[in-house]
C-alpha cells in the first residue's frame, strides 16, 4: 500500500470541487412545472399532509435516508481537541463512507459547543431533519452523557461511532479469535489498555457477549483502575478491579486478550512474552499501535494480532459497521440502536468471515488466497456482501426487540435491494465485480 503524504492528502481535498461531498437533486427540475412542484405552490400539499400525519415525513421527504454526522471536534481521530471547524474534513469523510458503502445520505454538522448540556439541546432541536444521528469525535466522558440523553429524548437512532463502532467490529474479531484458539468466553482474561469512550464501550459489549466483569482489568494513563484509586469518574468505576496490581506489566501476565485503545508503544515485547499461550492482541491505537506488528510477530508466533491499520492483517475498521448498522436501522425505521442490534452486527460480521471469499475481494486487495484463520478474523471493508449480511441482521434484531416501525416482510427481496444500493459504488472502488 502506497504511503500517504501530506501533499497528496491536501491535493485530494482541494482539487476540483472543494471537500468530499455535495447535495444532488433527486427530482426533475428542468421545467417551470418541475420547479412549481418542487417549491411553490406545489410544496404546500406535502407540508399539509405532514402536519396532519407526521409519519408522512418519511413518505414525502428525504428524512428516512438522511443521517446527521455531528461533532464538536473535541476528540478528532488521533489529533485531539482541534475544534469543530478543523474536524470538518473528518465528518465529510464519514459522509462519503456512509454514501459509498450503504447509500445513506449525510449532512455533516460541526457544532462549536463544548458544554454537554448545550450540545444535547442543539442536537435535539435539529433532530426533526434526520432519520438518525451519528455522533463523532466527542471526547469522554462527555460523549456518554450526550449519547444517553439524546437516546432518551429522541425516537430516531442515535449512535456514537467512536464508542460502539469499535466495540462491534472488535467484538466480531473476538468471537472468531475465541473459536480459533478454542477458548470459552466466560473464562477469558482481558486487559484493556485505555479508558476512554471506545475502551468503556468495548468492555460493555464484551460483557454482553459473555465476558465476566471480574476477568477485565482496565488501565488508564495513571495505571490499573483498581479499588485503591480515588480519582475515578463513574464510567471508570464500572471496571474497578480488586486485584492487588497497579501496572500494565502486572496486568498482562497470563492474560488471554490485550485490547489496546490508547497510544503507541504501551505494550512492550517483554510484556507480550508474559501473556497466556495463543494470546489475542488487538492493538488499535492509530496511526501507530500499542506494539508494532513487527515486534509482536518477532516475540510470539502463536498469537492472533489485529490493528486499526490497513497495511496489516485483521484491520479493525469502523467502516465495517456504521454504514450497515444505520442502513438496517433506517430501513425498518428503528427508534433506537439497542444492544441486541449491536450484538447482531458483531455476529453477522463474525459469520461472514467464515464464508468463502469471492475472487473480486481477493483482486481488490491483490491477494491470491484468504481463508478464515489467524490472519483473517474479520471481513475486508471492500467485501460487497457486508451490506446484506450486516444491515439485514440489524434490521431483524430491531424487529425482534420491538423497536422497528416499518418491518421487513420479504427478506429475499430486501437483501437483493441492499445489494443493488451499493454495487456500482463498490465496483468503482477497486475496479472489481462481484455482481
Amino acid at each position: 500500500m502506497a504511503k500517504v503524504t501530506k501533499e497528496d492528502a491536501l491535493l485530494y481535498h482541494s482539487r476540483g470541487r472543494r471537500g468530499k461531498v455535495e447535495v444532488i437533486p433527486t427530482k426533475p427540475y428542468s421545467t417551470q412545472s418541475d420547479l412549481s412542484l418542487a417549491y411553490t405552490p406545489g410544496v404546500a400539499w406535502p407540508c399539509l399532509e405532514i402536519q396532519k400525519t407526521p409519519e408522512d415525513v418519511y413518505k414525502y421527504t428525504a428524512k428516512g435516508n438522511l443521517v446527521a454526522v455531528i461533532s464538536n471536534g473535541t476528540a478528532v481521530l488521533g489529533l485531539g481537541d482541534i475544534g469543530a471547524m478543523a474536524g470538518k474534513p473528518v465528518m465529510e469523510g464519514k459522509g462519503l463512507l456512509f454514501k459509498v458503502f450503504a447509500d445513506v445520505d449525510v449532512f455533516d454538522i460541526e457544532i462549536d459547543e463544548k458544554d454537554p448540556e448545550k450540545l444535547i439541546e442543539i442536537c435535539a432541536k435539529i433532530a426533526p431533519t434526520f432519520g438518525g444521528i451519528n455522533l463523532e469525535d466527542i471526547k469522554a466522558p462527555e460523549c456518554f452523557e450526550v449519547e444517553s440523553k439524546l437516546k432518551e429524548m429522541l425516537d430516531i437512532p442515535v449512535f456514537h461511532d467512536d464508542q460502539h463502532g469499535t466495540a462491534i467490529i472488535s467484538g466480531a474479531g473476538l468471537l472468531n479469535s475465541l473459536e480459533i484458539t478454542g477458548r470459552e468466553i466466560d473464562k477469558l482474561k482481558i486487559v484493556v489498555c485505555g479508558a476512554g469512550a471506545a475502551a468503556i464501550s468495548c468492555s460493555r459489549l464484551y460483557l454482553s457477549l459473555g465476558v465476566k466483569k471480574e476477568n477485565i482489568v482496565m488501565v488508564d494513563s495513571k495505571g490499573v483502575i483498581n479499588s485503591k484509586r480515588k480519582d475515578l469518574n463513574k464510567y471508570k468505576q464500572e471496571f474497578v478491579t480488586f486485584r492487588n496490581i497497579d501496572t500494565l506489566a502486572e496486568a498482562v501476565k497470563g492474560a488471554d486478550l490485550f485490547l489496546g485503545l490508547s497510544v503507541a508503544k504501551m505494550l512492550t515485547k517483554e510484556m507480550l512474552a508474559t501473556m497466556a499461550d495463543h494470546p489475542i492482541v488487538f492493538a488499535m491505537a492509530n496511526p501507530d499501535p500499542e506494539i508494532s506488528y513487527e515486534d509482536a510477530m518477532a516475540t510470539r508466533d502463536d498469537l492472533i494480532f489485529a490493528t486499526g491499520r490497513s497495511d496489516y492483517p485483521n484491520q479493525i475498521n469502523n467502516v465495517l459497521g456504521f454504514p450497515f448498522i444505520f442502513r438496517g436501522a433506517l430501513d425498518v425505521r428503528a427508534s433506537t440502536i439497542n444492544e441486541e442490534m449491536k450484538l447482531a452486527a458483531s455476529r453477522a460480521l463474525a459469520g461472514l468471515a467464515k464464508e468463502p471469499v469471492p475472487d473480486c475481494v481477493l483482486k481488490a486487495y491483490n491477494l491470491e488466497n484468504l481463508t478464515f484463520g489467524k490472519d483473517y478474523i474479520i471481513p475486508k471493508p471492500l467485501d460487497p456482501r457486508l451490506i446484506s449480511y450486516v444491515a439485514s441482521a440489524v434490521a431483524k434484531a430491531a424487529m425482534d426487540t420491538g423497536v422497528a416501525k416499518f418491518p421487513v416482510t420479504d427478506w429475499d427481496a430486501y437483501k437483493k435491494s441492499l445489494d443493488k444500493r451499493t454495487s456500482e459504488h463498490i465496483k468503482r472502488i477497486g475496479d472489481i465485480s462481484c455482481v
